[in-house]
């Protein structure tokens, strides 16, 4: 039985716990301005893969599978599923596909807030590019492990 490999840098084992929840919030802020300001829904998935895969080098592909939660194949389909749901939401209203269509919320602590089918669309891109990045890490990384 192989057991899981550590690395021999006691400062990427470090860096890396303080990294990772630093990236995926970093990787969310960009999700969230993406509409309005550069960033977005692929530019934040790359980012959270990153994290994910950081945390891969300094520990094994079981740890990185349960940080996730979700097979990252199923994060794949939700993450189409969300895109598409964003689109045909504008054809029950009598707009084209993919019409970008807003309504105002007003949160308690954040004041009145715009949201729409964009950022519905921008999270379902997030949902694929972390699917797709992890998917094919994860199965290099259980291929060398083998």
């Amino acid at each position: 039985m192989n057991m899981p490999k550590q690395p021999d840098s006691l400062i990427l084992r470090v860096t890396g716990h303080f990294l990772l929840p630093l990236l995926i919030m970093f990787s969310l802020f960009l999700l969230l301005r993406g509409h309005n300001e550069p960033g977005g829904g692929f530019i934040g998935g790359l980012v959270a893969s990153a994290a994910i895969a950081l945390h891969l080098f300094f520990t094994d592909v079981q740890s990185a599978r349960r940080l996730i939660w979700l097979d990252p194949r199923d994060l794949l389909g939700w993450g189409l599923s969300i895109a598409i749901a964003s689109g045909v939401i504008a054809m029950f209203s009598g707009l084209p596909f993919l019409s970008a269509l807003w309504t105002e919320l007003t949160v308690p602590m954040f004041g009145m807030l715009k949201i729409g089918t964009p950022l519905m669309f921008d999270i379902g891109v997030y949902l694929v590019v972390i699917g797709t990045v992890l998917n094919i890490l994860l199965s290099l990384a259980e291929a060398e492990e083998a």
